[in-house]
């Protein structure tokens, strides 16, 4: 049955497609052409701000809205403190945008020193988390040759780990060996105790940090009774400083993840389910194409050809002249995306190529699969391209199509905005694809 788009997430299967373009195109969405011939696309921007939240800036705004408040669920940020920090920033200026939410990390750090001096370990917690993120937000608009951009960011990650000894279970910090170097990152227990449980395994895009993912899902995940497990790939984080960028061979370094899982006693094999937004959304069901240890993928949503995206994006004629006109925060967080693949940081048309090899063939994903688009983005003809050819090529018949509903703040991309609905329909569609599976080594 198909529901409405009005009032809730919709799920479709291969055999409702063309319902599906008939349902969006009636709720005020734009129907793709064939695959073969896209509809005309002038620009295509997965990071449109669809619901406004403080600034005119659009990049600023939407940074904003749903990397900062879209966090507050999982205490990445307090509410109030967001706004207060927004009221110090010039509309568009990464200067302003970072000088305001270091300010603000200080002051939450310090608040969370005070607290565990006086052995308040709950809300010194709270205020390291909440700290850690804020110096990573400031990171969303500095660039990688500023020095505050190591500092803050290994503030943050060094705030994030205080606060994960003093979780139960504990966040554990990872490193895991891959070609003569770690890919760093998080674990974290469903429970106490070494019996096999469900995991997932949670990538990011091309800009993210491991401490984005922690704080996308997982604080769903442990409510929910999965391990939790999240990296930086070559790229993400803080690679690139060591000559490690971006690559299409991403089934590669997730190879090490998921030996990294399931050489843990507290994972159980036949229950691990990874989940990539964003660029992630090709990263993932790549590795799963490789790698049938993989038992179910979440894409959020599909990148079956990040090049030929990439190519109706504004970065794709976006010289240094052009983007000379952008606002200073605007042109930075593209800078940074230039930056992880490894080009010069003025070349943004040079992401086009950069991303030519970012494809997979869907029929290579033999797992279950899901893939979410939110209201907003499936506005686009070639996000719906690309998403009806994954879905159409998937060989697990076990797969669906969930676009979230824009009337419920589940607009922006990979639904950073309303983090509750997504989760409820990537851990409602997982408790359902897992039923029956049971532990390879139940607890005696």
């Amino acid at each position: 049955m198909m529901i409405s788009l009005k009032r809730s997430a919709a799920r479709w299967s291969v055999s409702m497609l063309s319902a599906l373009l008939a349902a969006v195109v009636a709720s005020g969405v734009a129907a793709a052409g064939s695959p073969e011939q896209p509809a005309a696309e002038t620009t295509l921007d997965p990071h449109a701000a669809h619901l406004g939240f403080r600034f005119h800036d659009p990049s600023m705004d939407f940074v904003f809205g749903s990397l900062a408040l879209g966090s507050a669920v999982n205490h990445g940020v307090e509410i109030g403190e967001a706004f207060a920090t927004a009221q110090t920033i010039v509309d568009g200026d990464a200067a302003s945008w970072r000088a305001a939410w270091l300010r603000s990390a200080a002051r939450i750090e310090a608040r969370g020193d005070k607290a565990l001096a006086g052995g308040h370990r709950v809300s010194a917690r709270d205020q390291f988390l909440r700290a850690g993120y804020a110096y990573r937000i400031a990171l969303a608009a500095t660039s990688p040759d500023d020095p505050a951009f190591l500092d803050a960011a290994r503030k943050g990650r060094a705030l994030i780990k205080r606060a994960g000894e003093l979780l139960d279970p504990p966040l554990e910090s990872i490193e895991i060996p891959f070609e003569g170097a770690v890919l760093p990152g998080y674990f974290r227990k469903a429970a106490p105790g070494d019996a096999p449980a469900k995991t997932l395994i949670m990538i990011g895009g091309a800009e993210t940090f491991a401490e984005d993912q922690y704080f996308y899902i997982a604080p769903q995940a442990f409510d929910r009774g999965y391990n939790f497990l999240t990296v930086d790939l070559p790229g993400q984080g803080l690679s690139p400083f060591e000559g490690r960028f971006l690559r299409s061979d991403v089934e590669a370094p997730m190879k090490a993840v998921v030996d990294y899982a399931l050489a843990r006693k507290d994972v159980d094999p036949n229950r691990l389910a990874a989940y990539g937004i964003s660029s992630g959304g090709g990263f993932v069901p790549q590795a799963a194409a490789h790698d049938h240890r993989i038992k179910a993928v979440v894409m959020n949503n599909c990148v079956v050809d990040a090049g030929a995206g990439v190519a109706k994006m504004a970065v794709a004629t976006a010289t240094r002249e052009v983007a000379a006109g952008w606002t200073s925060f605007a042109r930075i967080t593209n800078q940074l995306i230039a930056w992880r693949f490894g080009l010069d940081m003025n070349n943004l048309p040079g992401l086009v190529a950069a991303n030519r090899n970012f494809r997979f063939d869907p029929a290579a994903v033999t797992s279950p699969a899901l893939i979410l688009v939110a209201g907003g983005e499936m506005t686009s003809p070639e996000i719906q391209r690309q998403n009806r050819i994954c879905l159409e090529g998937l060989a697990n018949p076990r797969k669906s199509l969930v676009v979230t509903p824009a009337d419920e703040g589940a607009a922006n991309h990979v639904v950073m905005e309303n983090r509750s609905l997504m989760a409820q329909e990537v851990f409602d569609w997982l408790d359902e694809t897992f039923t029956g599976a049971q532990p390879s080594n139940p607890p005696r």
